[in-house]
């Protein structure tokens, strides 16, 4: 059972207060020989603050995650503070791995926390070793790390020093208007090491999104953080995701939305749809059973037995979405629908779904720290392999790209 690789001998002080380890009951889920097995938790906690949460403490051996050599993701090591999630996403593609633990994909994955208490001291230690590559970190590719714990237990600014000290750029992904506690942080390490940032925004509608994303931050909220992140003068991609078939797809919903994220200055733009995985499609259904049964037929046939929507959709979608890209000044160009391009003509660049993309045209963008930004960008289509879809592209801004630096001049002898 993988709670063993959290197994440590001896106490720590956690942040909500004394001292383990603690005994705790059962935790929901989970038979007696399982609850033996997890004798590497410090203590389980629950707090008026975060009603019907309870957090797991538990003392990490290892901080970096080394990505599969087969995964399509554009980096090799990932950084999770927090396993399980308090946003409550409905769709969320992580759900799965809660089962990792032998806890809940559902209702637990959204109330079981465990927490990585003394993340900091061994990521230094990590990040400290001889053979360190000093390569690209990925956080926010599993579990949010600017969810609702963090205001709490506060591991992030640590993790960004940690990180920055060593030399090792790294990228943040996230639904959490909590980034903005940081944004201060980040602007002042990005100075010493490449930083990307992402943020995800997917439903604009106010009841839809109470019922899909209970726990994250209003859409409101969040173009707030991106746009202070620009002002800061911090890059930050949109990942405008997940596109939901006959719910958020409509021109209506994706004009409202291209526009307002085109307003907030955001670096790139990328949009997703649906996908379903394991543990989120069986969530996901019941949450469409309850709420939209009309729709649960036409999903079983666009999905079918897969995570991914139909092609048909995903080149539909994209045509659909190209004018939209262009009328809001991200101006996608004239490829054929479904290629998955990038083009950008104002306030940044824009990935349409489909196959793979081929090209991108850059311009200068809106707010603040715009020379540093524009030094930081990449050239070209933005790597594929995002979370959970490996065929949708990253927007500008959200992966680390090391300043452009110019040429030496050649000196000639005369």
């Amino acid at each position: 059972m993988r709670w063993d690789a959290q197994r440590v001998s001896g106490v720590a002080p956690g942040p909500f207060g004394g001292s383990g380890p603690v005994a705790a009951p059962a935790l929901p889920g989970l038979d007696a020989p399982a609850v033996r097995a997890i004798s590497g938790l410090l203590r389980s906690v629950t707090t008026p603050e975060f009603a019907g949460i309870t957090f797991h403490e538990v003392m990490a051996r290892s901080a970096l995650n080394r990505v599969p050599g087969d995964s399509p993701m554009p980096f090799r090591w990932t950084l999770n503070p927090y396993r399980g999630c308090t946003h409550a996403c409905v769709y969320c593609f992580a759900r799965g791995t809660h089962s990792y633990l032998e806890l809940d994909t559902g209702a637990g994955f959204d109330s079981e926390i465990v927490v990585k208490v003394n993340l900091v001291e061994v990521l230094r230690r990590e990040v400290s070793r001889a053979g360190w590559g000093r390569e690209h970190v990925a956080m926010g590719t599993n579990t949010d790390p600017y969810q609702r714990a963090e205001g709490r237990y506060r591991l992030m600014p640590g993790v960004i020093r940690a990180l920055a000290d060593s030399g090792t750029p790294f990228s943040v992904l996230t639904k959490g208007g909590l980034l903005r506690r940081d944004l201060p942080l980040l602007h002042q390490v990005s100075a010493d090491v490449p930083v990307g940032l992402g943020m995800s925004i997917a439903i604009w509608h106010d009841e839809l999104h109470q019922s899909l994303e209970p726990g994250t931050p209003s859409p409101r909220a969040r173009l707030a953080a991106v746009r202070a992140a620009r002002e800061a003068g911090l890059p930050c991609g949109v990942f405008l995701a997940p596109v939901l078939p006959w719910l958020t797809d409509s021109d209506e919903h994706l004009d409202t939305a291209v526009g307002q994220i085109a307003a907030a200055g955001a670096t790139g733009v990328t949009v997703v749809p649906l996908h379903l995985r394991p543990g989120a499609r069986e969530w996901f259904f019941t949450w469409l059973r309850r709420e939209h049964p009309r729709l649960v037929r036409r999903y079983r046939e666009l999905y079918g037995n897969g995570a991914y929507a139909d092609p048909d959709y995903r080149r539909r979608l994209a045509a659909r979405v190209r004018p939209l890209l262009r009328r809001h000044g991200l101006g996608a160009d004239d490829s054929p629908a479904g290629s998955g391009t990038e083009a950008a003509t104002g306030a940044g660049t824009a990935t349409l779904p489909g196959v793979n993309g081929r090209e991108r045209v850059e311009a200068g963008q809106p707010g603040g720290g715009i020379r540093r930004v524009e030094r930081s960008r990449s050239r070209g289509t933005g790597p594929a392999g995002i979370p959970g879809d490996a065929e949708s592209h990253y927007p500008a801004g959200s992966l680390p790209t090391a300043a452009e630096r110019p040429e030496p001049e050649q000196l000639r002898l005369l």
